[in-house]
C-alpha cells in the first residue's frame, strides 16, 4: 500500500479490533493486518462469551484494571452498537466442606476488587434461585454482575466502527517480515507491504512469532486448549445463572453457562497443547464434561448434546496480561490475554492508547465525530429477522436468506464460511449444516464471486 499509517495493528481478534477502534476514533490513521481469511479466526472464535466483573481476578493486576474498564465501556456503548446482554448473574457453588470453607474468602476478594454486591447464599437460597441444581450443593457465592454476551457481534461492531472512522482492515495478510524504514516500520505481509509509525502486536496465539520478527521476544506463547459441550435448546431453561466452581490452586474449573443463542454449555477444560491453529476435541474429555454437567443439573441427562467445540487461549509464562511499550522502537506488545480477553478488550484498548500518548506521539486534540455502526441482533432473547418474515435457510437457528446475503456485503463482508457462521448463526444448530450447508455455501460463493 502506498499510504503511510500512524498505527498498524497486527492481529484481528477481539483485542486487536478493540485497539484499532480506539485509535481510529482518536483521529489517527490505522491499518490492521489479520493472517486469516476473516476476523476472529484465531483465539477469539472459541470462548465462553462471559462478561466478567473481575471479582476473582488477581488484586491490583493489569488484568483486573482492563477487565473492569472494559466491562464499564461495554455497558456504555452496547445499546448504540446493538450489542446484547443476557443478565444471568453467577453462582460460585461449593460441593464439598473444603470448598464451603473457601466461600468467605471469595467474598472478601471480590469486595477488595470493588465488586461490592457479591454475597453468600444458603442452600435454601440456592434452591430458590436454581431449582434444578443438584441437592449436593452445600453453599454458594452470588455474583450479580456476571453476564453472558455475544462473542462475535461485539468485535464485529468494533471492526465496523473502526472502518467508519477511516481504518483499513487487511485479511489474508499474514506478516512475514518486519523491518525499520528510517523512522517507520515496514511490515511485509501476504497482502502487500504496510508502512506505519507505530506497531501494536496483538497477534494472540502467534504473538511471540510476530515479536521475534522485530526483536527478541520477552514472552513465549504457551497455548492452552479448552473444550466445550453444548446442549440443545430445552437445556437453557434448566439454569438461570452462570454456574462456577470454587477454584483450586491449579485451575478455575469448568463452567456451566447459558449462551446468547439459547443453549446451555459447559467448559472450558484447561489443557497445555502445541496446537496454535485448529484445536482438536477428544471423546473422553467431552464425555467427562457431559457427565459433570449432569452432576450439576441432573435433568440434563434427558437433553441431547448438539455441538462440541474447542478454543485456544494465548497464555504465556506470566500470570498477568503483558502490555508493554518499547520506547525506542515505537512498538507496543499486547500478549497473554487469556479467557478474560472478551471483557478486557475495550479496557486494553484504553490502556494501549494511553501508552502510545505517553511514549510515542500526541493524540489529535479535536476528536472526530463519533459514528455508530450497530450490528444485526443474533441473541435469542431479542427480536430476530425471521420473526418479521423472509425465507428461512437455516431452520435449526432460524437464519433467513436476507441475513446471509447481508453478511456477505458491506464494509467487512464475511471472508469465509466460518466468518459467515459467526455473523449469522447459520449451520451452527442441531444439524450442524447437514440440511442447509449446501445452500448456505452456494449463497456465500455467489456473493464472493459476484454472480447472481
Amino acid at each position: 500500500m502506498d499510504k503511510r499509517f500512524d498505527i498498524a495493528v497486527i492481529g484481528g481478534g477481539v483485542v486487536g479490533l478493540a485497539i484499532l477502534r480506539r485509535f481510529a476514533m482518536s483521529g489517527l490513521t490505522c491499518v490492521l493486518l489479520e493472517k486469516g481469511a476473516d476476523i476472529l479466526s484465531g483465539a477469539s472464535k472459541g470462548n465462553s462469551a462471559l462478561l466478567h466483573t473481575g471479582f476473582d481476578a488477581p488484586a491490583k493486576s493489569l488484568e483486573l484494571q482492563c477487565m473492569q474498564a472494559g466491562y464499564q465501556e461495554y455497558f456504555n456503548i452496547r445499546q448504540k452498537l446493538n450489542l446484547p446482554l443476557l443478565e444471568t448473574g453467577a453462582l460460585v457453588i461449593a460441593w464439598t466442606q473444603e470448598e464451603s470453607a473457601a466461600l468467605d474468602g471469595i467474598v472478601e476478594k471480590a469486595h477488595a476488587n470493588s465488586v461490592s454486591d457479591v454475597k453468600r447464599l444458603t442452600q435454601t437460597e440456592i434452591r430458590i434461585r436454581e431449582p434444578q441444581i443438584s441437592k449436593s450443593a452445600l453453599g454458594a457465592v452470588l455474583v450479580p454482575g456476571e453476564h453472558v454476551i455475544d462473542p462475535w457481534s461485539a468485535p464485529l461492531a468494533y471492526a465496523q466502527q473502526a472502518i467508519a472512522h477511516g481504518a483499513v482492515i487487511l485479511r489474508n495478510a499474514e506478516v512475514t517480515r518486519v523491518e525499520r524504514a528510517n523512522s517507520d516500520w515496514r511490515i511485509t505481509s501476504r497482502s502487500g507491504d504496510v508502512l506505519a509509525s507505530t506497531v501494536i502486536n496483538a497477534a494472540g496465539l502467534f504473538g511471540d512469532k510476530v515479536e521475534a520478527l522485530a526483536h527478541e521476544s520477552s514472552f513465549t506463547i504457551k497455548p492452552r486448549k479448552g473444550q466445550f459441550v453444548v446442549f440443545d435448546k430445552p437445556a437453557a431453561k434448566l439454569a438461570r445463572s452462570i454456574i462456577l466452581p470454587v477454584p483450586s490452586e491449579h485451575t478455575k474449573g469448568v463452567v456451566l453457562f447459558r449462551t446468547i443463542f439459547g443453549n446451555l454449555a459447559i467448559g472450558p477444560t484447561a489443557e497445555e497443547t502445541e496446537e496454535r491453529t485448529n484445536p482438536t476435541t477428544d471423546s473422553t474429555t467431552l464425555e467427562k464434561l457431559k457427565s459433570r454437567a449432569i452432576e450439576i443439573v441432573p435433568a440434563l441427562k434427558d437433553i441431547d448434546v448438539t455441538a462440541i467445540y474447542a478454543g485456544l487461549r494465548p497464555a504465556t509464562e506470566r500470570k498477568d496480561y503483558i502490555i508493554e511499550a518499547h520506547k525506542v522502537k515505537n512498538w507496543i506488545s499486547v500478549a497473554g490475554i487469556r479467557s478474560t480477553g472478551l471483557t478486557g478488550s475495550l479496557g486494553i484498548a484504553q490502556h494501549v492508547v494511553k501508552l502510545y500518548a505517553k511514549h510515542f506521539g500526541r493524540l489529535p486534540k479535536k476528536l472526530p465525530e463519533v459514528i455508530w455502526t450497530p450490528v444485526p441482533n443474533l441473541a435469542e432473547q431479542s427480536i430476530r429477522p425471521y420473526m418479521k418474515g423472509g425465507e428461512i435457510i437455516c431452520h435449526c437457528e432460524w437464519v433467513t436468506r436476507g441475513e446471509i446475503e447481508a453478511a456477505c456485503q458491506g464494509p467487512l463482508p464475511a471472508g469465509d464460511l466460518g466468518g459467515l457462521k459467526r455473523r449469522t448463526r447459520a449451520m451452527m444448530g442441531r444439524c450442524q449444516g447437514f440440511y442447509c450447508g449446501a445452500e448456505v455455501t452456494t449463497l456465500f460463493e455467489k456473493a464472493k464471486h459476484g454472480t447472481p
